[in-house]
């Protein structure tokens, strides 16, 4: 397998600095509302907003763009109790369902996501459509990962994870 080119790694880079950069968001309105509330004594409402907006948007950025497989969370005991071959039929199984999932409700997430185009957030003013985007991009890219999963685990081709990756026990491996 070729490594991936300079391009790809910037974007990989850029995207894995998604969550970071508003981890710090959050972390500096955090300290701000504190400060605000606790010294000054006059409790301000948007950085409440912008953490909760910061949040969402790392969870579902983080999980569909940042996150490789070896990060998602399986169930150890039997995943790992089984052959490599069952394992396979597993990620083929699971990622028909989980594409079958996203794809079902992408119609009513388009749906819910256009419309609160029609309300606002209070401080900030965002429309909610912008808000819950993210949303869409997590269920979209979600589709194409399990999709690419189910493609190399039907071909038998390998995962690019070693055992104790592919088990996801690190700290058990020998």
């Amino acid at each position: 397998m070729t490594p991936p080119s300079r391009s790809i790694r910037m974007l990989r880079a850029l995207a894995d600095a998604v969550p970071a950069v508003l981890l710090a968001a959050m972390f500096v309105c955090f300290i701000i509302q504190v400060f605000m509330r606790y010294v000054m004594d006059d409790p301000i409402g948007w950085t409440v907003e912008v953490c909760v907006i910061a949040w969402l948007w790392i969870l579902l950025w983080g999980q569909s763009v940042s996150a490789q497989e070896s990060d998602e969370i399986r169930f150890d005991i039997v995943y790992g109790s089984v052959r490599p071959e069952v394992r396979r039929w597993f990620r083929v199984v699971f990622s028909i369902f989980l594409v079958g999932v996203y794809a079902w409700s992408l119609p009513a997430l388009w749906d819910f996501v256009t419309f609160m185009k029609i309300q606002k957030t209070t401080y900030l003013n965002i429309r909610f459509n912008w808000v819950y985007s993210i949303a869409l991009i997590f269920s979209v890219v979600s589709i194409l990962r399990y999709a690419w999963i189910f493609w190399t685990a039907a071909q038998g081709r390998n995962t690019g994870l070693d055992i104790a990756d592919d088990i996801g026990r690190k700290d058990f491996s020998e």
